[in-house]
């Protein structure tokens, strides 16, 4: 569907059109002010980033913060680039106990 954004010239508000036709745009109002001086911006959009691009570009001798162990996807990170840095392939336990610790099951395991 084209979808559009426009950013109003006289009050900065941004907002989005369905334009199934190009003279539609002719006929856009801000839905703020009323104006009709828009200007089409380019939308924002979003990259999902695969575990083999994060692993590529994981540094292993970087030390990481806090933040980036609150995404569970960077659980197990460090040690699948080190096991793929040594050539070392770890099976599908190995596989298995990183998963396990993404979803914090890996506590079932234990008597805590």
């Amino acid at each position: 569907m084209p979808i559009y954004e426009y950013e109003c010239n006289k009050c900065q508000t941004v907002m989005g059109f369905l334009v199934l036709n190009p003279s539609e745009e002719l006929t856009l109002k801000c839905k703020d002010c009323g104006g009709d001086d828009l200007k089409r911006i380019v939308s924002r959009f979003a990259y999902h980033r695969s575990e083999s691009d994060r692993l590529a570009e994981f540094d292993t001798s970087k030390r990481q913060g806090d933040e980036f162990y609150k995404d569970s996807r960077n659980v197990g990170l460090w040690a699948k680039k080190r096991a793929n840095q040594l050539g070392a392939d770890l099976g599908p336990e190995f596989e298995e106990v990183i998963e396990k610790g993404r979803t914090g099951k890996i506590l079932d395991d234990y008597d805590l």
